[in-house]
């Protein structure tokens, strides 16, 4: 596998070695991002899912992860996800 000129970071790195979905943005991930810049994503991604709660069945929850996956990847404003309170919430 050859590196890549990432487009999140611009640094060079080393793609993914799959699309990780079966489409065209997956492909276009799979050839522009780098395996560092997903792993960021991943984890962003689980604080989107956690906060809002979302349930990846619903159609609505997987339109969202899609813009925020794109616009995280690829430029745009993405949702902020306050963390301020981490770890100070007691149930």
């Amino acid at each position: 596998m050859s590196a890549i000129q990432c487009k999140r970071c611009g640094n060079e790195g080393q793609p993914l070695p799959y699309a990780p979905f079966r489409n065209e943005l997956g492909e276009r991930i799979q050839a522009e991002i780098c395996q560092s810049c997903w792993a960021e994503w991943l984890q962003h991604q689980t604080m989107l899912i956690n906060h809002y709660g979302l349930n990846l069945r619903d159609p609505e929850a997987k339109t969202f992860l899609t813009e925020q996956t794109e616009r995280f990847l690829f430029g745009g404003e993405t949702e902020d996800v306050d963390t301020t309170k981490q770890g100070t919430i007691s149930w």
